[in-house]
């Protein structure tokens, strides 16, 4: 089977089939080359819906979670984006397929540069990588429209909430239950969030001054 085939039946099987509906998520999903962002050696892995390490103790999400968060996110066309853990950049990809620009951030230097070497190979030149403490978030480029935070902290650290704009989503797995962590969506009004909680996941530790002070 063809990469493009295998990336096919990915959006079909895993994504459509399991509910997410935004025709543009999928479309954004049917043209990132997950493959190009995953370790020579799990290439054939690329269009399983698992995780996939990456280095560092990180891992690249699931197709099915990166879909699902940006659907959640319901980023539009003219959107600047947030992401909080740049990884190996594939959500990165997926979401500058959505929005106008992307912010991301990673807390490992040698990550970040791999991400962003990848991602200026691959064609996504609206995103651009920073290195530093995600929970702190990125003041000088704020407002954001929406914020897609990829690791699960004890709540959504307040610096994140207060970069969103008015109307804007953040998407964060938060652990409300050591163990249990949830998929949680806060939309800004004014100065009231109004918060969902939308999944049961399983994400690595959020590690900062707004987040853990170390691995769980």
């Amino acid at each position: 089977m063809t990469t493009e085939s295998k990336r096919g039946r990915m959006v079909d099987h895993d994504l459509r089939d399991r509910g997410v509906r935004d025709e543009r998520v999928l479309a954004a999903m049917a043209r990132v080359p997950r493959e190009e962002f995953v370790p020579q050696h799990s290439r054939d892995s690329a269009y399983d819906d698992n995780p996939l390490p990456i280095g560092d103790g990180q891992t690249i999400s699931q197709p099915y979670i990166v879909a699902f968060m940006a659907e959640a996110a319901r980023i539009t066309p003219g959107d600047t984006v947030l992401e909080i853990g740049t990884g190996s950049g594939y959500g990165a990809a997926v979401l500058a397929s959505l929005a106008a620009h992307v912010h991301t951030i990673e807390r490992h230097a040698t990550l970040a540069a791999r991400a962003a070497e990848t991602l200026e190979r691959v064609g996504f030149d609206t995103v651009q990588v920073h290195v530093g403490d995600g929970t702190v978030g990125l003041a000088d480029e704020a407002p954001f429209d929406a914020i897609v935070v990829t690791a699960s902290g004890p709540e959504i650290p307040s610096p994140l909430l207060e970069q969103l704009a008015d109307g804007g989503r953040i998407v964060m797995p938060v652990e409300r239950r050591r163990g249990h962590q949830q998929l949680m969506r806060a939309t800004r009004s004014g100065d009231d969030f109004a918060e969902e909680s939308l999944l049961g996941v399983v994400f690595v530790p959020l590690i900062g001054e707004h987040g853990y002070q170390h691995g769980r």
